[in-house]
């Protein structure tokens, strides 16, 4: 006898993650039908972006990549001969009455059923999206390597302006974060890292910017993309002058914390999906090229500098994440050696 699935046993299963030999409900009240290949289907953008599900008896079902689908548990089309005529010939006129009710074709003879199912049987799955890269953060050990505080955090920032007084950016965020440092807070891990790139690329001045960037670089990724903003930069900034410095394996560290984010989705096809998104945007950065073509032409200069600040912060950034398919680690090191002679200039 045939129930709907409301009264049958069915779980919830993301739809990218539909295999062949699944059994899912179709829409309607329908019986759970087993799965003969799964095709995916890419928007414009080449992003999934459907699902084409052909089942054993020929029917296709489509489905939006995002959704959550019931599957169950159902009898493999190979063993419908044991069944009874009668929930046989029950079973098909409730395909048929679906089949018209969703607008997808069902078969309606015995003959046209074992043709669909063969067709079906012969479609050639395609391979499922790729799986991202799965990072994990650095053990303890390695953790190990970036060093304590000197003080307090407020002790390391007035530790850093010491060295720079009469620079007078270095000197107000000094001032500003000299009063208490607020980890919560984005404004002020804003000015943390802000302080972190000044020592570095203005006053040249590595050392401190990393003792700076440290009070920013072991807080973890709690969800709030703003306040990760200013931490990821950082992480960028310490990859950068610890490679400069010779120091790969603490490099290693900071790149490991920035990509550290990347492999906390724990639903898979969010996972591949976000990776894919990830990919083409390390793959096509924004280097800024209009916006500083725009100020060479209008003989800006200062905005010149300030867009080719923003350039050489993505290119560091790449860097640190381990370069793309397009710019591979030579090239970044290049363009961020160009970039600095730019903005010191």
């Amino acid at each position: 006898m045939t129930h709907s699935p409301a009264t049958q046993q069915y779980r919830e299963k993301q739809a990218g993650d539909l295999q062949p030999g699944d059994f899912v409900f179709p829409p309607g009240d329908g019986p759970a039908e087993e799965i003969a290949a799964v095709e995916v289907q890419n928007d414009d953008y080449g992003v999934a972006a459907l699902l084409l599900v052909t089942m054993v008896d020929g029917g296709t079902v489509r489905i939006a990549t995002g959704s959550s689908v019931p599957v169950g548990d159902g009898v493999p089309a190979d063993s419908g001969a044991d069944s009874s005529a009668s929930d046989s010939s029950a079973d098909a006129a409730l395909n048929a009455t679906t089949a018209s009710e969703s607008g997808h074709s069902r078969t309606s003879t015995p003959a046209e059923g074992d043709a669909q199912a063969r067709a079906g049987a012969a479609v050639v799955v395609p391979p499922r999206p790729e799986t991202p890269p799965t990072y994990t953060g650095p053990t303890a050990e390695e953790l190990a390597l970036i060093p304590e505080p000197d003080g307090t955090p407020e002790g390391v920032v007035r530790a850093a302006a010491a060295n720079h007084k009469g620079k007078n950016g270095v000197q107000v965020l000094a001032e500003r974060l000299a009063k208490g440092i607020n980890t919560k807070s984005g404004s002020c891990l804003r000015d943390l890292s802000d302080l972190a790139f000044d020592l570095c690329i203005v006053l040249r001045d590595p050392d401190h910017a990393l003792a700076v960037a440290d009070l920013l670089n072991v807080l973890p990724f709690d969800g709030n993309l703003d306040r990760w903003a200013s931490i990821e930069r950082a992480l960028a900034l310490s990859s950068f002058i610890c490679r400069e410095a010779g120091q790969s394996e603490r490099a290693a560290v900071y790149e490991k914390l920035l990509r550290a984010p990347e492999s906390q989705e724990e639903d898979p096809f969010k996972a591949r999906i976000n990776a894919r998104v990830r990919q083409r945007s390390l793959n096509e950065p924004n280097l800024y090229d209009k916006e500083i073509f725009r100020a060479i032409d209008n003989g800006n200069r200062e905005a010149e500098r300030e867009w080719r600040f923003l350039r050489l912060e993505a290119l560091m950034f790449l860097r640190a994440h381990g370069g793309s398919k397009t710019i591979g680690e030579e090239e970044l090191a290049r363009r961020i050696g160009n970039e600095l002679e730019s903005v010191r200039a």
